[in-house]
């Protein structure tokens, strides 16, 4: 019955609006309350900022870094509200994590010219495993808004020389518009696609610089994918639906083409 429930609790959330899932989330885990933790760590959402009360940085939520009602800041790797016993990572992967910290920073200013991000780092028993989270948002105007979120989940395992890293990503888009001309648009979805790849370790610093070059190219291609594919999709469609001139002028252009082509043929 719990397997059943939790698949239709899956199937409703993705046919709903990508830009509701919070609250959707919310409605079904107060219907049914033992299904919170599995659809917590199942359904990607919105993330969410929260600032460090100790250090005064901004950090993202997600369940990565939750630990019941408290969330862990990767910047002074305390919890708010405290916890005195938060699971915490080791010390040789909280070096890691701090190093990915800065290493990303810098990868956020540089591609996202502002917005958020965080690492979190967490020990796995061959090896240890990892989430990215940037967060840009459009300032909201009077009639606009918009919300970029990327999730990169990944673990490394550890082989000799080697390490194998598992990546999946997810895109979380949201844009909205309204003005005279085009009327509302309401544009939101979510894209996921994963990776696994052999990479050389020479020190634990290669674990970074790996990480960094893996979601660089999988943020790269699924920005591409969205242009291309679902923008220019969504162009058609609407191209086709609704024109903007007047009903008029078109049919006068229609008239005008079918007299073209019967003065071809005399």
């Amino acid at each position: 019955m719990a397997d059943a429930q939790f698949d239709s609790a899956l199937d409703l959330l993705r046919r709903l609006n990508p830009r509701d899932t919070k609250r959707n989330l919310q409605a079904i885990t107060t219907i049914i309350p033992d299904l919170t933790e599995d659809l917590l760590s199942s359904v990607d959402q919105p993330l969410e900022i929260r600032r460090c009360p100790k250090t005064k940085r901004d950090y993202l939520l997600c369940d990565y870094n939750r630990d019941g009602d408290s969330y862990r800041s990767p910047w002074s790797n305390e919890f708010d509200p405290p916890l005195e016993d938060g699971t915490v990572p080791s010390e040789r992967v909280r070096k890691l994590e701090v190093a990915a910290n800065e290493a990303f920073d810098v990868y956020r200013d540089l591609y996202y010219e502002g917005g958020v991000g965080s690492v979190y780092f967490w020990d796995l028993d061959d090896g240890f495993a990892g989430v990215i989270l940037l967060k840009k948002g459009v300032t909201p105007g009077a009639k606009s808004s918009g919300e970029w979120d990327s999730i990169h989940v990944f673990e490394a395992t550890d082989r000799a020389r080697m390490s194998h890293y598992k990546l999946t990503s997810t895109v979380i888009l949201h844009l909205a518009s309204e003005n005279d001309s085009l009327g509302e648009m309401d544009l939101s979805g979510n894209m996921t696609r994963q990776v696994e790849v052999d990479l050389p370790v020479e020190s634990d610093a290669s674990h970074v610089a790996n990480v960094g070059r893996l979601v660089e190219d999988m943020e790269l291609k699924m920005r591409n994918l969205l242009q291309e594919v679902y923008f220019g999709k969504a162009k058609d469609v609407v191209g086709e639906l609704r024109s903007l001139a007047p009903l008029s002028e078109t049919n006068q252009d229609r008239a005008n083409h079918i007299e073209m082509i019967k003065s071809m043929q005399r």
